[in-house]
């Protein structure tokens, strides 16, 4: 402001003279217009609210010139002029500029050329194994070590795939007996005369040892060309290890079978990993530095590159998920979403409940709206199913299946970059009909989730600690009875914690999970069902509240403080049907055959649909849903 009213006092001195009024008058309405662009800029105003007052300005700027043939502005100081070259602070600019630029260039170039020398040398380790494997090779030791042949099912032994000996097996009382194991070569080092192997298969790990020796009467030594042999073979190439089972003085570290170790009589290379790594094990293995938040935007870019610590970025791992996939973690983490599936078909199958399998071609969409991906289908127009809602209605409601569920992939065009939303996931499905009150399928919900988490902690305990050796959370809290309270309450607890929410507005992400807070330190939980929510925010297909027309029988359950399931209590009465679909916008006629299979009686049901990736994420307490997804799909991946 004290450089506007400077402005004002030279240019009324210098261009404006009491006799011309109308270069006065002009003069003081282009600084009265700087005077409020500058006040706007300095409430943090946007730009939308200030830019007429810009064009204004420059028009009235325009007009100051031709009326006076000058620029607008205040006089320019002689003496600075005669001191200073003209330009010399642009010049000091542009220096400072091209001196940021030509030190960003190069930093950069250190880094692509670090990078570019630390990818020769992993390629010059890569040959040296494969000249020391080749000259290793040229030694006829083919029954002690070597590559093996390409197994072509070309022929098969009486004891058949018991051969071999599970390294997740692999315990002390076994001592001194003869094992052959199979497993990718996890690590393999030279230590004078001898060679550590630590062989890994699935989640276990087992330490390998040989030792150049002439051997014993009657039996076989370890030749020299065995030990170059073994240190050559590239690391993650498929190995077959024959030995006699030992116990070490000391616990073997970084070895889940710490207690043995295999003393090698005998070793082959089954498949050879022949490409470089794009990066390595130990550093996918790595635990995590800090704990990220699990909501909120997510962006590609930022997780493509190596994190820090020599941690591997979240892109990278996806762009190479085959070999990411083998970490300890991973492989728990998917070990447990299966576990999850096997559950809830364990307990809906023990409540009389039938599975289905409902298509995901449809001729409009299935839960209305544009967010869905669509296709031609043999010159008809057609989409991938958001949901089995309609058909899982059809027939626990019209077909007589009474209770039913779905396990299958869901379809969501959603332009949602953010940790917890995928474009493919898969649902785990729900519906079941209802004798007089929706809580009927409320109480399977809480017993179906009380049933799947104990049985993650009775079945999957290993699992569970190798996910947090990598990424630490806490077990989750739950309730042998589980914790239902309606949107009204949950709306109250956040307005008495100091957050702004509507009873009648949908809950934002971050009221999500500030309500998931409160309710863990009220109710000492992780896992709640609220219900009554909005009409206005739910499907369709939703039966009203009978008691306040602005609210519905309608439910969500949430982990950690988000959504992992939405239901509700479905219109089964067509003309009620066919009003809200009216209400929501769809076209009647694209669910005709939805709406007319309840003109012949249907049964009064509910349900629910459970995003299982968001379940196993939430469960394990991991920052990012593509973490629990084994290939997602989201708007910027279909690959690989």
């Amino acid at each position: 402001l004290d450089a506007i009213n400077k402005l004002i006092t030279d240019t009324m001195s210098n261009e404006a003279t009491p006799s011309d009024s109308a270069i006065a008058e002009l003069t003081s309405q282009i600084a009265t217009l700087g005077a409020s662009i500058a006040s706007a800029k300095k409430e943090n105003k946007t730009k939308e609210e200030w830019d007429p007052l810009l064009k204004q300005m420059l028009a009235l700027k325009i007009e100051y010139k031709e009326k006076t043939g000058k620029e607008y502005g205040p006089a320019k100081d002689s003496s600075k002029e005669a001191t200073k070259p003209k330009g010399e602070d642009n010049q000091e600019a542009s220096d400072k500029n091209k001196e940021k630029r030509a030190k960003k260039a190069a930093e950069k170039a250190a880094r692509e050329e670090k990078k570019r020398k630390q990818r020769e040398e992993r390629e010059a380790r890569e040959r040296e194994k494969l000249e020391n494997l080749a000259k290793a090779s040229s030694e006829d030791w083919s029954k002690v070590f070597g590559d093996a042949p390409m197994i072509q099912s070309k022929s098969k032994s009486e004891e058949g795939a018991a051969r071999w000996t599970k390294i997740g097996t692999l315990a002390k009382e076994m001592e001194g007996r003869k094992v052959l194991v199979r497993g990718h070569l996890h690590t393999s080092r030279g230590v004078g005369k001898g060679a550590f192997v630590l062989l890994r298969s699935s989640l276990f790990t087992v330490q390998c040892v040989a030792f150049e020796s002439s051997g014993k009467e009657g039996q076989a030594g370890i030749p020299s060309a065995m030990i170059k042999y073994m240190t050559g073979v590239p690391v993650e190439s498929i190995v077959d290890v024959y030995g006699t089972l030992t116990v070490p003085k000391n616990p073997v570290e970084g070895a889940t079978q710490s207690n043995v170790e295999i003393q090698v009589e005998a070793f082959h290379c089954v498949h050879k990993a022949t490409a470089a790594m794009p990066f390595q094990m130990e550093d996918a293995c790595r635990p995590d530095l800090v704990k990220e938040t699990d909501v909120g935007a997510y962006d590609h870019e930022a997780n493509q590159s190596a994190a820090e610590g020599g941690r591997v970025g979240q892109e990278t791992r996806l762009d190479h998920r085959w070999i990411d996939l083998r970490t300890p973690a991973n492989q728990s983490i998917f070990r447990v979403q299966s576990m999850v599936c096997t559950l809830f078909r364990e307990y809906l199958l023990s409540q009389n409940f039938v599975e289905i399998h409902t298509p995901k071609l449809l001729s409009g969409a299935s839960e209305g709206g544009a967010d869905v991906f669509t296709l031609d289908y043999f010159g008809k127009p057609a989409c991938l199913s958001m949901s089995p809602q309609l058909h899982k209605q059809m027939a626990a409601a019209c077909g007589g299946f009474e209770r039913v569920f779905e396990i299958g992939p869901v379809f969501r065009a959603e332009n949602s970059n953010t940790r917890r939303h995928l474009c493919e996931f898969t649902g785990l499905d729900m519906e079941m009909a209802i004798m007089e009150h929706y809580d009927e399928v409320l109480d399977v919900l809480g017993d179906l989730f009380v049933y799947i988490f104990d049985g993650l902690k009775e079945r999957c305990g290993p699992e569970l600690e190798r996910v947090k050796e990598q990424h630490g959370f806490e077990d989750l809290q739950y309730l042998r009875k589980t914790l239902k309270i309606d949107y009204a309450t949950g709306c109250k607890l956040l307005r008495e914690a100091g957050v702004e929410q509507d009873d009648y507005e949908d809950l934002s992400t971050e009221n999500e999970k500030k309500l998931g807070d409160i309710v863990k330190e009220k109710y000492n939980t992780d896992f709640f069902i609220m219900d009554k929510y909005p009409l206005a925010v739910r499907p369709f297909y939703t039966m009203p509240d009978p008691n306040n027309p602005k609210l519905s029988n309608s439910y969500d359950i949430f982990i950690r403080g988000q959504e992992i399931l939405s239901g509700a209590q479905r219109i089964h009465e067509p003309t009620l049907l066919e009003e809200r679909a009216k209400a929501w916008g769809i076209d009647v006629k694209t669910i005709a055959s939805y709406v007319d299979s309840f003109r012949n009686g249907a049964l009064p049901h509910g349900g629910g649909g459970i995003g299982m990736e968001r379940v196993v994420m939430l469960y394990l307490g991991l920052p990012n849903i593509r973490k629990s997804s084994m290939f997602p799909r989201d708007p910027r991946r279909i690959a690989p």
